[in-house]
């Protein structure tokens, strides 16, 4: 079964394409435009037990820049 679940709510398709990700494999999205893209990551820490995420700005056909924006566990405020 899967531990993680990502969807495209709004787009030009239309039909809303989904992805899976196990707590081994994680679960990475990216959307781009030609400024630059955002990618989002969860990832099941083993060390702690907790499902995290990170949020990057990141480069695309060489425009835009890559920072990390957030980081964080999954459900928690802090």
């Amino acid at each position: 079964m899967s531990h993680f679940y990502g969807s495209i709510p709004t787009s030009a398709r239309k039909t809303e394409p989904t992805a899976r990700g196990h707590k081994n494999t994680g679960l990475k999205t990216r959307a781009a435009s030609w400024s630059g893209a955002i990618e989002t990551r969860l990832f099941h820490n083993p060390a702690t037990g907790l499902d995290e995420f990170e949020i990057h700005q990141t480069t695309h056909h060489g425009a835009g820049v890559y920072r990390l924006l957030a980081k964080g566990v999954v459900g928690q405020t802090d």
